[in-house]
């Protein structure tokens, strides 16, 4: 579906505006005509021209003619300069009836020509008869009756019968264009764009009227046989007037697809909403988006995928319900317009119909591929006013369809993070990176035996005027809003630099970092990690990345590319929040981390609850049967120390070994551990003062 199909510009005529105009219309030029001629035959006079000037005006008529069916389809239906320039000049040497028969000869037989367009070639017909009548009028204000017998041939064709001129072009051109505006109005309202250009299209119609017509007058009295040389500049007007044309399709059709593209959306969601508002109805928007379109791509070649693109659009035309319209956004993000839509119920069900339909099989190449969609809902009034607002949140809403695997998802405010507020607070954040002003504090993990296993970096921020910003909010802002990536590289240059300072100081001891999905998908993320060990001049066991299992759900060959290419440098992987995504099982099978790190919310109530004791023993043993060292996070009592020492876990970390530090601090916490390591209160209570006395704050971390 072209833009014209679904938008209806002026260049695509679709229905009837006003449904008994046309009627109206056709019968006043029939009876003007009629009257016409037998006035005209009445007097004696003749109905064309003869001789060489009539012979020569038929000859150029016939080439224009000719030309405007040589260029095929339907493609001079966006208006014609060369008619028009051609019957005002007949109009101003001999009348408008042998100016109507001219036009009349353009339209009527080019429209023979299109056969399926009989009917739009009968009124437009009717509209120029109308035109050139209302121009005649305009020229019987001066005194001005032309006819064959009687042409109008002033002594000099100068700036004096400019007034003429331009009231008979003005006339004729507002009349015509007036007529067809209001019999032939687009079915679905004007477009921004399209009106633009048809404006300027006229523009130049009126510019030829204006410069070519007096010249053809002009070459009709006194050289009548160069007449068809006027073929030349008129055929250019009607080429200049069909690029012009396509240039402004162009602008609003997706050029892989032929569907309309997000300008398009935009400029006919706003006509859509000015109609439901007027009559109080509710329009809706459905955002729609191929789950995994990436792996095709990766795995088929863009051309395979481009191709699959082209028949999701058409089943996606296929699929429509009445008066809906489809757009191509770009990429595998498409978006279909309800202009007019009963509730939001009734919105969503459309959305689930149009989800289903894209989600049966489809063959490519003799290859079945089933890809799933999901899609965002977004309604007027309801969710917002205008078109831009209802755009976003219906991104909104179809982005969290994707984070729920639900399918489909209607807007919600309460889940939305793009708030006055978190924008503000994003603009916030981003001047504190670029100022230093986000801070790394750091949390041990330590053995059981009590040695330091490592370091946790964690974010802290202290906004000037909020305070203190929890990080699950302020990271929420970043990653939803592509920040994350620079939030990564602050942490990572923060971090690295601290642990050469340490090492620096004889604290050799590894330090973690957590990365987002985000960052693992980024091109290249390995070798920069690389690049800034070397330039810090740290040894890459030295730094531990945490990531977690969301990282291979978007795209996973290229997360595994990623994560292999950082193993292959040295850098440690440890699985953040084990347990809490899909698939863990097979996920952990996939990655290639050294360290599996147990969620918090598994070792809160592991004394208490019998079912989380189970499910930490079972991944105690299915790590350690791999290979992998575990860490608990969350432990903030001895209780829960001791049951995880008896189930053979690795590590622990929590408040009860220490809260997270600002850098002075971990260095005094790490100094005061000395070789003897970490201990709990209970246990050092239970030392000698010569023991106590005997821990040298000066010694080294051993790993």
């Amino acid at each position: 579906m072209k833009p014209t199909d679904s938008a209806a510009p002026a260049s695509r005529l679709q229905r009837f505006a006003v449904p008994a105009l046309p009627a109206t219309i056709l019968a006043a030029a029939g009876l003007a005509l009629a009257a016409g001629v037998v006035h005209t035959l009445g007097d004696g006079d003749a109905l064309f021209p003869g001789g060489p000037v009539g012979w020569s005006l038929a000859i150029l008529t016939g080439i224009i003619v000719g030309h405007l069916v040589a260029l095929g389809r339907d493609r001079w239906w966006g208006g014609t300069g060369s008619g028009a320039a051609l019957a005002l000049a007949v109009l101003l040497l001999y009348g408008w009836v042998p100016a109507t028969l001219v036009s009349l000869a353009v339209v009527v037989l080019v429209g023979a020509a299109r056969r399926h367009r009989w009917r739009q070639a009968v009124l437009h017909g009717a509209v120029d008869v109308l035109g050139i009548g209302a121009a005649a009028l305009g020229l019987a204000f001066f005194g001005i009756d032309a006819s064959v017998h009687h042409p109008w041939t002033p002594q000099d064709w100068d700036l004096a019968v400019l007034p003429e001129v331009l009231t008979a072009a003005g006339v004729y051109l507002v009349v015509s264009r007036a007529l067809l505006w209001c019999t032939l109005a687009p079915r679905t309202g004007q477009l921004r764009t399209v009106a633009r250009t048809a404006v300027a299209r006229q523009v130049l119609v009126g510019i030829a009227l204006l410069g070519i017509s007096p010249l053809i007058a002009v070459c009709a009295v006194h050289a009548p046989l160069l007449l068809p040389l006027f073929a030349v500049p008129l055929i250019a007007l009607d080429s200049t007037l069909w690029i012009a044309r396509a240039r402004a399709e162009e602008q609003l059709r997706d050029p892989l697809t032929g569907l309309p593209n997000r300008q398009w959306l935009l400029e006919r969601t706003w006509s859509a909403l000015d109609d439901a508002e007027r009559v109080g109805a509710r329009s809706a928007l459905v955002l729609i988006d191929l789950d995994r379109f990436r792996s095709v791509n990766d795995t088929l070649g863009h051309l395979a995928g481009d191709r699959l693109l082209l028949q999701i659009a058409d089943r996606l035309r296929h699929a429509l319900p009445r008066a809906a319209e489809a757009a191509r956004l770009g990429g595998d993000e498409f978006a279909v317009l309800l202009p007019t839509t009963d509730s939001l119920t009734s919105s969503q069900r459309v959305a689930r119909n149009l989800v289903a339909a894209l989600g049966s099989p489809l063959d490519l190449d003799g290859l079945t591929l089933v890809l799933e969609a999901s899609a965002g809902v977004a309604v007027f009034p309801d969710h917002a006013l205008d078109a831009e607002g209802l755009l976003r949140r219906a991104d909104v809403a179809m982005y969290q369809a994707k984070r729920d695997r639900s399918g489909v998802e209607l807007y919600e405010a309460k889940r939305d993070g793009n708030t006055p507020d978190r924008l503000g607070l994003l603009g916030d954040l981003r001047r504190a990176l670029d100022a230093g002003d986000v801070e790394l504090h750091y949390q041990p993990k330590v053995g059981f035996d009590g040695h330091v296993a490592g370091l946790e970096a964690l974010v802290r921020w202290v906004h000037p005027d909020r305070g203190r910003v929890p990080p699950d909010e302020f990271i929420a802002i970043a990653e939803s809003s592509g920040l994350m990536p620079r939030l990564t590289e602050y942490v990572l240059e923060t971090a690295l630099a601290q642990v050469a300072r340490w090492r620096a100081m004889g604290l050799e001891v590894p330090v973690a970092v957590n990365v987002s999905p985000r960052d693992v998908h980024s091109p290249g993320f390995a070798g920069a990690v690389a690049a800034r060990l070397a330039r810090h001049r740290v040894p890459p066991g030295a730094l531990q990345l945490e990531i977690t299992e969301h990282v291979l759900l978007e795209d996973p060959q290229r997360a595994a590319d990623t994560l292999a290419g950082l193993t292959a440098h040295g850098v440690k992987m440890s699985l953040d929040d084990f347990g809490t995504g899909y698939s863990s099982l097979v996920h952990l099978r996939r990655l290639p981390v050294s360290e599996l790190k147990i969620d918090r919310s598994f070792v809160a109530r592991l004394a208490v609850d019998t079912e989380d004791a189970e499910i930490v023993r079972c991944t105690l043993d299915l790590a350690h049967s791999l290979g992998l060292l575990v860490v608990a996070e969350g432990v903030e009592d001895d209780e829960t120390w001791e049951r995880l020492r008896d189930l053979g876990c690795d590590a622990v970390q929590g408040w009860l070994v220490a809260a997270a530090m600002p850098p002075d601090e971990t260095t005094a916490w790490l100094r005061a551990r000395g070789e003897r390591g970490w201990q709990r209160e209970s246990e050092t209570a239970a030392l000698p003062a010569a023991e106590k006395a005997a821990q040298s704050p000066s010694g080294q971390v051993l790993n």
